[in-house]
């Protein structure tokens, strides 16, 4: 067994004082100002991450957050820039939203991320659920934000999603690609190639052996550079409600991130295993799951509920609990925070309830990863550090995960 690897998942909240405030200050997400002091603070966070010894940090892929929720449009540029600041701590995204994104483009920026950092990188690749934005820069492939729900949307959701993962793994790993998929072709036209490209004779010479079709058209595409990692980074793919996508996740080793209650985690973590097996791999129960949670200490239960109605309350009920019917809506304030911490997704209090509660997911779930988020920086920066210190030395120590995941 060994010590679970913790993530610190970091997506800048422009601070205000309450949702007033955010509504006087109206759009806070184009308030120059305040981004440009967050960003370069959040600069100064990641190496104080890096020392205190978490395994990753990470950020998100969201656009069009008018009212500074989110701030999470570039996340490449983003890892890049902390790469330079971090001396250990793996950098990553959770995740790039695939079914808006051309797959070519994601093997390319990755896998230059992956050389920067020398291999301390991974890659979360996530399905979108938030229509804002997905319909609008995912209108050239007609994609669109869905929730799990089984219907024809969602079918179509994950369709384009599994496409362009698997596509994502050709470029990774082949020396050259050629596929003809539902909604993507490489090279294109796939069914006559690429035809009268003017440097062929160079390709056919020092390109890549296929690239070049007899007729002369281009057949099959080199994407460049491969990656650091042998043969691709770490994969992770956030989830919540539906167990549909663990099968995928487990044929190819990815990664599960769960925002969810702990039942269902277990039930999830349990189908991976058994996915693993019947595609060959035997995965012990806990490798390579990775749970998310919010956390927050206080002196007392009081203080731990303070804490969640200013620094999460306003994020619950403007924004998460309106995208999933499952999250249950009360009139009071007092049930919805009271909803929020029998959610499982928050988790605090005391330093020794704190413990408990991380004791009894890992008597259910020895997850190999940890995921902890605050919302930063809507949440102080000192008040972000000083809790997760308190986890990193008193808390973490006393969990165990499975062996490390070396590939």
């Amino acid at each position: 067994m060994a010590t679970p690897k913790v993530i610190v998942q970091i997506y800048p909240v422009l601070p205000a004082e309450d949702r007033a405030d955010r509504e006087r200050k109206r759009p806070l997400g184009r308030n120059r100002d305040v981004y440009h002091e967050v960003l370069h603070e959040t600069f100064d966070l990641v190496k104080q991450l890096d020392e205190m010894g978490v395994w990753g940090i990470s950020t998100i892929e969201h656009h069009l957050h008018s009212e500074g929720y989110e701030l999470g449009p570039n996340p490449g540029v983003l890892n890049a820039w902390w790469a330079t600041q971090v001396k250990h701590a793996y950098v990553g995204a959770l995740g790039y939203v695939m079914a808006t994104r051309d797959p070519i483009r994601v093997a390319e920026e990755t896998a230059i991320l992956d050389h920067m950092t020398q291999g301390r990188f991974f890659v979360g690749l996530t399905r979108g659920y938030q229509s804002r934005w997905m319909d609008t820069l995912g209108q050239h492939v007609n994609a669109v934000a869905t929730v799990s729900d089984g219907s024809e949307a969602d079918q179509r959701n994950r369709e384009m999603f599994e496409e362009s993962t698997r596509i994502l793994l050709q470029c990774w790993q082949q020396e050259s690609v050629a596929t003809k998929q539902s909604h993507y072709e490489i090279p294109y036209p796939y069914e006559t190639g690429v035809r009268g490209y003017p440097a062929r004779k160079s390709i056919e010479s020092a390109g890549a052996p296929g690239e070049l079709g007899p007729d002369g058209a281009i057949r099959r595409v080199s994407v460049v550079p491969s990656p650091y990692s042998d043969p691709y980074p770490r994969v992770f793919v956030p989830m919540s409600g539906s167990a549909a996508s663990v099968p995928f996740l487990a044929q190819h080793g990815f990664r599960p991130t769960y925002f969810t209650a702990l039942d269902t985690l277990v039930n999830f973590a349990t189908l991976y295993v058994e996915e693993g097996r019947a595609s060959g791999m035997d995965y012990p129960l806990g490798a390579r799951q990775n749970i998310a949670r919010w956390i927050h200490l206080g002196r007392d239960e009081q203080e731990f509920t303070d804490k969640l109605l200013r620094y999460d309350y306003e994020m619950w009920v403007q924004h998460y609990s309106t995208f999933y019917d499952g999250i249950p809506k009360f009139d009071t304030q007092a049930a919805t925070l009271q909803s929020m911490k029998d959610s499982g997704i928050f988790l605090g209090g005391t330093v020794e309830q704190l413990k408990a509660e991380w004791r009894h997911i890992y008597a259910s779930l020895p997850c190999e990863y940890i995921t902890l988020i605050w919302h930063y920086a809507h949440c102080p920066k000192e008040l972000m550090l000083e809790e997760l210190g308190v986890f990193m030395t008193e808390v973490l120590p006393e969990l165990d995960a499975p062996a490390l995941d070396d590939g």
